[in-house]
């Protein structure tokens, strides 16, 4: 999935499948990155070490086809694909969204 976020004047945002920005015809892969090592994350065994180290925990009530992450302070929950082949740069935007000051997605 590649695309641009748009948002709207009602501050809803939407994927625009397939816009060109920057003139680029190549396409770049995202990664996500843990901002104190400059780690890339590769797997979610890696993951789930940064997310326990910044207070989520597994949350095993969930749906069963999700990887899920909460924490005790908040009503947040991330959600992940069982495989992580399928970790795609939604989830990784949600993951950002979340832990903004540990985590970024970059182009590869």
């Amino acid at each position: 999935m590649s695309g641009v976020l748009r948002f709207d004047p009602d501050g809803v945002f939407h994927l625009a499948e397939g816009s060109s920005h920057g003139g680029s015809s190549s396409r770049k892969r995202q990664v996500l990155v843990y901002l104190p090592t400059g780690q890339v994350v590769s797997s979610y065994s890696s993951l789930e070490q940064m997310l326990t180290g910044l207070g989520w925990e597994r949350y095993y009530r969930g749906d069963p086809n999700f990887f899920q992450f909460h924490k005790h302070s908040s009503i947040d929950l991330i959600s992940l694909p069982r495989e992580f082949s399928k970790f795609g740069s939604i989830q990784m935007f949600d993951i950002v969204l979340k832990n903004s000051d540990t985590f970024r997605v970059r182009d590869m």
